[in-house]
């Protein structure tokens, strides 16, 4: 069994399935297509329920927008931090939503290929219709070539009475593509609206490529106005009104380029996406609401309890009762008391100095706001501490610091550089 039939495999059981119960081509790719959607329920579920997300937190992103417009990095840092908040990862629905393009393939195969990979017949079957049916795909055109299993599958059942029954037991099966008294195998051809010929037959392959876009068409305007966007600028809104335009168009593209059949299943697949929209957004609409509120209640709590603890904190220092943080660790605990012993010892020094000095008469002599330990102008032979408290006389006392300070020496021999404390240092 090659790579392909393993894919298409269960695919192509399914559709056995359910055309030996409804005895109808086009029943069967119905309810393929609606047992898809319900496969496929839980993850388009997630994709939705993301896409919804994302959409009620926009303004907050249009906010961090224009609140760090120019500065990229921020605001990915902002945005970053409000998904966290959020508990949002902006990609968990984009894969899934892209589930549904993936099956398409494996159901074009089983399509184009009814024998060999619907039926799962051996090649040699195809081989013994041909030489039967001689006459009628001896002259294919390169493109009916390409759908020759079809044309065979058709040309089988019209003749089924006829076809030999080694055939039937290698698994060919009679499968009837019509549907309605459309043939299904048949691809659409633009030129029947202007040639004919006028059958239901005719009209009714012509049709299904403009339903199949035009169910595409409300499929999209429905869900936009069940969940709408918060797309605010030109650009946004422009590139909306063209994926709205350009979806449609490509399945009426893609539907004059293969068999009806995948019109039939695109038809199916746009009512049953009407129908999940609808239903996952009333859904995730309630669970939204209940999350978002419990989630600002929660904020809410939070913000009350840290407003909480800083009024006790200030409190605490106002009345000198703050403990020490238990969290610190034992080298900024040692640390801290190294420099209080350091302050404790400075301040003694300072007192014998100063006892000494009045013991022996020496009066202090006075020291420069400048002054830093032993450094006399350490802030600058211009320094004045309230030139910004006092900004009208902060000049004139400018001038005067710098007048002062000339002649003198910018180390004070009267004190020594032990002295400084680390308090005292900038």
């Amino acid at each position: 069994m090659s790579f392909g039939e393993i894919i298409t495999w269960p695919f192509a059981k399914l559709m056995v399935l359910f055309y030996n119960m409804t005895h109808s081509y086009g029943l069967a790719l119905i309810l393929f297509s609606l047992t898809v959607n319900l496969v496929l329920m839980p993850f388009m579920a997630k994709s939705k329920k993301s896409m919804m997300r994302t959409t009620r937190l926009q303004p907050r992103i249009q906010e961090l927008q224009r609140r760090h417009e120019g500065n990229q990095q921020k605001l990915n840092a902002e945005m970053q931090k409000l998904y966290q908040e959020e508990g949002f990862n902006p990609a968990s629905g984009c894969l899934w939503s892209l589930l549904p393009l993936f099956l398409l393939f494996p159901l074009y195969s089983i399509i184009r290929l009814p024998i060999t990979r619907m039926m799962m017949a051996d090649t040699s079957v195809v081989d013994s219709l041909s030489e039967i049916f001689t006459e009628q795909v001896s002259n294919l055109s390169a493109r009916a070539a390409g759908y020759k299993e079809i044309i065979l599958t058709n040309l089988a059942h019209a003749n089924w009475s006829s076809i030999p029954e080694e055939l039937k037991t290698k698994g060919l099966m009679d499968i009837d593509l019509n549907f309605l008294g459309v043939p299904l195998g048949d691809t659409p051809d633009w030129h029947t609206i202007f040639t004919g010929p006028w059958t239901w037959a005719a009209i009714g392959l012509f049709l299904i490529p403009f339903v199949s876009a035009g169910l595409s068409w409300v499929s999209m305007k429905v869900s936009t106005a069940i969940n709408p966007t918060t797309a605010n600028d030109a650009q946004s809104q422009s590139m909306n009104q063209s994926m709205n335009l350009m979806m449609p168009l490509m399945s009426v593209v893609f539907c004059f380029m293969m068999p009806a059949a995948m019109g039939i299943y695109w038809i199916a697949n746009s009512v049953f996406g009407m129908a999940r929209d609808y239903v996952l957004t009333k859904y995730y609409k309630k669970q939204l609401d209940i999350e978002d509120a419990e989630r600002l209640a929660a904020r809410s709590q939070r913000e009350k309890e840290l407003e909480a603890k800083r009024e006790e904190t200030e409190r605490l220092k106002a009345e000198g009762k703050t403990e020490v943080n238990t969290n610190t660790s034992k080298k900024k605990l040692q640390a801290s008391e190294k420099q209080k012993s350091e302050e404790r010892k400075a301040a003694i020094i300072r007192d014998e100095r100063a006892a000494r000095r009045e013991r022996l008469g020496i009066k202090e002599t006075e020291k420069p706001a400048s002054q830093v330990g032993n450094r006399r102008f350490a802030r600058g032979r211009a320094y004045v501490a309230d030139r910004y408290e006092n900004p009208e006389a902060a000049e004139e006392a400018t001038l005067a610091a710098a007048l002062a300070s000339e002649g003198q020496d910018s180390i004070d021999d009267t004190v020594e550089n032990s002295e400084v404390t680390p308090n005292e240092q900038e």
